[in-house]
């Protein structure tokens, strides 16, 4: 069994597009997977411990597994951590112990990026930005790379994120950055509202400040619960992430993206629907992932050849996509 650090994935600079293509591959082929609900243990001191197996198609007559754990400790740096064991569900070989830390950014923003592409209105061009961390790094990256269109962004202010989100993206000249003090302003006339922000205690935005059209893709699901009770349509990635809900009964219309994708539920049907896109994440996502990295640094002799029980080489400090 190979250990594959976070330096290793990082290494290998897997284009947003290769991204894109591995969330969108897995979303059309989820009903194929076994993907058994999550366990969450919770301990003291907000620490908890998830842990999520699966078992995903790599191929028409391949199948690979794996367990992905999420831990946080609020002392420890980074707060959040993941690691994947990866095996061969044919063989039940066990091929890596691998970081998974890249991979959860790239995969949720990979997610994301599908649900504004699928879900958004057509000739859609403005986003409202809200939490400029990774996640919506990921989003962004993988957007501009996706979308040969000129795409305006409203970026909520937060210290001094939005200057550097903004210096992130100097090179995509698709991309046209305005930064803003409000949530109303960047909601306000925006096509998408994309929420990576990680928390927020109570919903943030008035019923009013929503137009006709928009999508809203709240990435931690908090803050729009609202949105529930008057928006056209809601979408999710697993009916288990969501039919616990306090509004799950009041949704208008609910559909799982993969059935929207596989024609099998409705889509969008004009660009006056509100809709909202509830994607939790699933770990089908983190294993595919896996997967095609385990091969391409399989690719690569000499660099699979070196690698051994070494340390982890987990990341110390916060590291940015």
């Amino acid at each position: 069994m190979k250990i594959i650090s976070f330096d290793d994935v990082k290494s290998l600079n897997i284009s947003p597009t290769d991204c894109y293509r591995w969330v969108e591959d897995m979303i059309k082929n989820k009903k194929t997977a076994q993907l058994p609900a999550k366990t969450h243990m919770n301990m003291p001191g907000n620490v908890f411990c998830n842990v999520m197996p699966c078992i995903v198609a790599q191929s028409k007559d391949s199948f690979v597994g794996g367990v992905k754990v999420v831990t946080r400790y609020p002392n420890r740096k980074p707060s959040l951590d993941s690691k994947i064991l990866l095996f061969n569900a044919d063989s039940g070989e066990f091929l890596a112990l691998m970081d998974g830390n890249w991979i959860t950014a790239m995969r949720t923003g990979a997610v994301a990026a599908h649900s504004v592409i699928h879900f958004a209105k057509k000739n859609w061009n403005t986003i409202g930005l809200i939490g400029l961390g990774n996640v919506a790094r990921s989003s962004m990256l993988i957007l501009a790379s996706m979308c040969d269109k000129p795409i305006k962004v409203k970026l909520l202010r937060y210290k001094d994120q939005a200057e550097e989100f903004q210096k992130r993206f100097l090179r995509y000249s698709n991309i046209d950055f305005i930064i803003v003090d409000t949530v109303e302003e960047c909601i306000k006339d925006s096509d998408v509202i994309l929420s990576c922000a990680t928390y927020f205690e109570d919903d943030i935005a008035q019923d009013s400040w929503f137009d006709e059209g928009v999508l809203v893709v709240p990435v931690h699901t908090r803050g729009f619960t609202n949105c529930d009770l008057f928006f056209d349509k809601v979408y999710a990635d697993d009916t288990g992430h969501v039919d616990h809900f306090k509004n799950f009964d009041k949704f208008r219309y609910y559909a799982e993206v993969s059935d929207v994708v596989n024609e099998k539920a409705i889509g969008r049907e004009n660009d006056k629907e509100r809709i909202l896109a509830y994607n939790i994440g699933l770990s089908i996502h983190d294993i595919y992932y896996a997967a095609h990295i385990y091969d391409m640094i399989k690719a690569k002799p000499d660099v699979f050849s070196m690698l051994s029980d070494a340390d982890m080489c987990d990341p110390t400090e916060k590291f940015w996509v």
